[in-house]
């Protein structure tokens, strides 16, 4: 048996008037991989976030190899060998990989940084994770896969023995997730425990030992990897939702014969697609598939006006649609929900009020003043259906949880 290395006791956590934690109890031993899991909004990432000392919990205690802890912060977890790889970007996009990954521990010799000892550490640890990432290549210049592989660095570079990941196959393609895995299992046999969040059904029996779930605050199961059933794991992730899941049919149509709403012709743009056609009809619902790189992400912002059209034309609704700013895909109609929801789909600093209302303003006005009766209903309402947990409209968007 497995020593337990973590208990959480009666965690219990709120934001102003909403309960996010409920007195949750959690162990993890040594060896292991406890996946947790659990619905958005579960109190996932609030539980990781009051281990590691980003939250101070109401009340309840944590405890590491038996003492009772109490971190201020996450550098004095980090301190206590616990390590973090979140679900948000937390690297320096301005500043270099071997920079991002030596922030806080730089090497110097009489003032100076030994940058050439630093650079080949960044390699080392890199390569345990198949990258060969130049060290002096800016983050902002990586993708979102990429970004992600070398904030998993970060937090290995510090030799913890308590690892959470957070969703952190996300934005990986099949063969980095392997890569990656590879690295967890290093991880788990050489002793560390393992705390890995996720929503992939198939990663659960690939990776994971003991299964953890949380509901509306509350841990609502505890399961064996090796022997846990889909069905019951769902009822036990959703409640009472997963009788209208499995009674939910969905006929799946032809729409061949719907009038074609938008068409690409010969979309080019070099060194990353050539020669992309496609139709989209009235009603139907297009899957876009790719690896990293194969140019999904720079379609779709083309379509909507982020990213100029290098070569090919666009119909939409019947006319030629040549977009020249984001402005003109919402003229269009056209919305994106972008990759990277932080740095380009929400303005952080802004409240949620603010944030649903953001790109519609110009309809909600009359004589450059928001009409604050018709803003109050539209922003309630998509509280509403979109399940947002919030004290109030006018919280900041920054201090929501990821879902």
């Amino acid at each position: 048996m497995h020593e337990v290395t973590l208990r959480m006791k009666q965690i219990k956590k709120s934001f102003s008037s909403v309960s996010v934690l409920k007195g949750v109890d959690l162990e993890a031993r040594s060896g292991e991989v406890l996946a947790l899991l659990g619905t958005n909004g579960a109190g996932k990432s609030t539980l990781m976030n009051t281990l590691c000392g980003l939250f101070k919990q109401n009340s309840g205690e944590i405890e590491l190899d038996g003492k009772v802890v109490s971190f201020n912060n996450p550098t004095e977890a980090a301190e206590a060998g616990i390590a973090f790889v979140q679900q948000e970007m937390t690297l320096m996009p301005t500043m270099s990989i071997v920079d991002n990954l030596f922030l806080t521990n730089y090497k110097k010799k009489a003032g100076l940084i030994q940058y050439k000892e630093l650079k080949e550490k960044c390699k080392e640890a890199l390569a345990k994770l198949g990258c060969n990432y130049d060290p002096d290549t800016l983050i902002q210049n990586l993708g979102a896969g990429d970004r992600q592989l070398v904030q998993i660095t970060r937090s290995l570079l510090m030799d913890p023995h308590i690892i959470i990941f957070d969703e952190a196959t996300s934005s990986l393609t099949p063969r980095e997730k392997q890569r990656l895995f590879k690295v967890i299992r290093s991880l788990r046999d050489s002793g560390a425990t393992i705390i890995y969040i996720t929503h992939m059904m198939d990663e659960i029996s690939e990776i994971c030992d003991k299964l953890m779930v949380l509901r509306d605050g509350v841990r609502s199961g505890m399961m064996d990897a090796k022997e846990y059933n889909k069905a019951e794991l769902v009822s036990t992730m959703v409640g009472d939702k997963a009788k209208e899941m499995n009674s939910a049919h969905r006929t799946v149509k032809s729409f061949e014969n719907s009038p074609v709403y938008m068409k690409v012709d010969h979309w080019t743009e070099t060194g990353v697609v050539s020669d992309i056609s496609f139709e989209l009809h009235s009603g139907e619902v297009m899957g876009l598939w790719g690896l990293l790189g194969a140019g999904r992400t720079e379609l779709v912002r083309a379509i909507y006006g982020a990213d100029p059209i290098e070569s090919g034309t666009i119909t939409f609704n019947g006319k030629k649609y040549s977009p020249k700013s984001p402005a003109d895909g919402l003229e269009a109609g056209i919305g994106l929900i972008p990759e990277d929801r932080k740095a380009q789909g929400c303005v952080l600093s802004l409240t949620i009020r603010e944030n649903i209302v953001y790109s519609i303003l110009k309809k909600i006005s009359k004589v450059s003043v928001v009409q604050k009766k018709q803003e109050k209903e539209i922003v309630d309402q998509y509280i509403k259906e979109l399940n947002v947990k919030t004290p109030s409209p006018e919280q900041l968007v920054k201090n929501l949880s990821g879902g």
